[in-house]
């Protein structure tokens, strides 16, 4: 066990030396601390929005889920790269554009522009709410992963690795913002696509061919080897709709479109869509291969949680040396996304809701900090509670319904009205939280679908409305 350790410090040294060595590039200015002056290589760029999508949400909870229902959960992959893949054809470039035009170093502060006010404090500081709310608790979730996985590995408390990941973080955003945070993302995800691959292969070999694969869980429960969830109540063409949906929803994800930001020239994003989907469209795959042979070699699902499976599967397969590196490629995963979710907050609280604080690069800094220390409050509170899949498709459908829309329209050079934008964000939060809670339809169509439709609607109806009032007038 004494190796698993050793291995497992020795990458997160890596991880601190490389974020605090992005110092020698930066500036020390708060733009560069929130958006690196908007001069990242294309394809760092883009591994690091691939990274920070992955997240403890496919190391934990997609493979747990798949786990759990089989190759149905293909679905989830399938349509999430599909809309994600629309952003890139056809929103990036224009959104990279309009935010240098405008000089937007948040989200928010694009969302809320206006061309003849300049941008509205009202629209900046509720996106900087939504963006606060929902990125916070998504980045808890990400800690908690972590904390899993050192429980399973070392039977440590839950907290132990909420605190080791929160730590780390906070070094080298501390250090060097988000240029920091996309240095280590590169990093990480070489980490994490390797270690995968080990996974994968070691299980492949134990298992057989994917004939064998589908045989043996088949033979466990035959609705694992079911391509498509029974019982769906809008059908099969909605439910992967409602998953595309999820891909389209990355419009309305600060901590992802704050690398598009920072990329260094719009006419480079066609090189940044190439990296990106050749890093992660094989990782995903992996990820869901590993859910799948995790169930067959760990076959009774009543004695743990099967968000703990590739842990769980890594520690019984592998040598102590290759679960350390897998352990690390989990760690990565988290601290890649939890790195991105806690700067886009704290910028959201000190740039967007109380820009009065923010005018320097340490008030800043003590944002990052004050984010820090909620989301590991949280994840230490939850003590392993969290189920990783359902708070990471939470609060992605929250920020997906409720920005997403509104960053689209953005892009595309539409002028929004302040009560158009804050009724849109409204209505995409609460038609996501009563699909889930009171309508209780998640399993049937992800609610991110409806939330954006709803959103979307109300754009459009206010359109209508001022075209009819400006004929009456005339």
């Amino acid at each position: 066990m004494n190796s698993v350790i050793i291995t497992f410090l020795i990458f997160l040294l890596i991880f601190v030396l490389i974020g605090v060595s992005s110092t020698l590039k930066g500036r020390k200015t708060k733009e560069d601390y929130l958006i690196a002056s908007r001069d990242i290589h294309p394809w760092l760029g883009a591994i690091s929005a691939a990274a920070t999508n992955t997240s403890g949400y496919m190391f934990i909870g997609l493979i747990g889920f798949t786990y759990k229902f089989g190759i149905s959960s293909i679905w989830v992959t399938v349509g999430w790269i599909t809309g994600d893949y629309f952003l890139w054809r056809l929103m990036y470039k224009r959104m990279r554009e309009e935010t240098e035009k405008v000089k937007a170093n948040t989200v928010s502060s694009f969302i809320g522009y206006c061309q003849k006010t300049g941008v509205d404090p009202l629209i900046k500081a509720a996106a900087g709410i939504v963006t606060l709310i929902f990125l916070a608790t998504y980045a808890s979730a990400q800690l908690t992963a972590g904390g899993k996985a050192l429980h399973v590995l070392f039977d440590w408390n839950y907290s132990t690795g909420a605190i080791i990941g929160a730590t780390i973080v906070l070094i080298y955003c501390f250090s060097g913002g988000i240029r920091a945070s996309i240095w280590t993302d590169a990093a990480q995800a070489t980490v994490m696509i390797i270690s995968m691959s080990i996974l994968l292969i070691i299980s492949a070999v134990h298992v057989g061919s994917p004939m064998s694969l589908f045989s043996q869980l088949g033979a466990i429960d035959p609705k694992l080897v079911t391509l498509f969830p029974e019982r769906l109540e809008f059908g099969i063409a909605l439910y992967v709709l409602g998953w595309v949906a999820a891909g389209v929803g990355v419009a309305g994800e600060p901590d992802m479109q704050i690398r598009i930001m920072s990329i260094s020239s719009p006419e480079r994003m066609k090189a940044g869509r190439r990296t990106y989907f050749a890093w992660y469209i094989p990782f995903s795959i992996a990820s869901v291969l590993v859910g799948l042979y995790s169930r067959v070699l760990l076959p009774d699902v009543k004695t743990f949680d099967p968000e703990l499976a590739l842990p769980t599967l890594s520690m019984n397969m592998l040598p102590e040396a290759f679960v350390g590196l897998i352990l690390a490629g989990l760690f990565a995963a988290t601290m890649s996304t939890a790195d991105s979710q806690v700067l886009s907050s704290g910028a959201a609280l000190t740039q967007d809701i109380f820009p009065k604080l923010g005018k320097t690069r340490r008030n800043t800094k003590i944002g990052t900090l004050l984010i820090v220390t909620f989301a590991l409050s949280f994840a230490i509170f939850a003590q392993g509670r969290q189920n990783v899949f359902e708070i990471v498709t939470m609060a992605w459908s929250g920020l997906g319904a409720s920005l997403g829309p509104l960053m689209i329209l953005r892009s595309f050079g539409k002028e929004i009205g302040r009560k158009t934008a804050i009724t849109m964000m409204i209505s995409g939060v609460l038609t996501v939280l009563l699909w889930r809670y009171h309508f209780k339809l998640f399993g049937s169509l992800y609610e991110i679908l409806p939330g954006l439709l709803v959103a979307f609607s109300i754009y459009y109806l206010s359109l209508l409305i001022n075209t009819l009032q400006a004929r009456r007038n005339t």
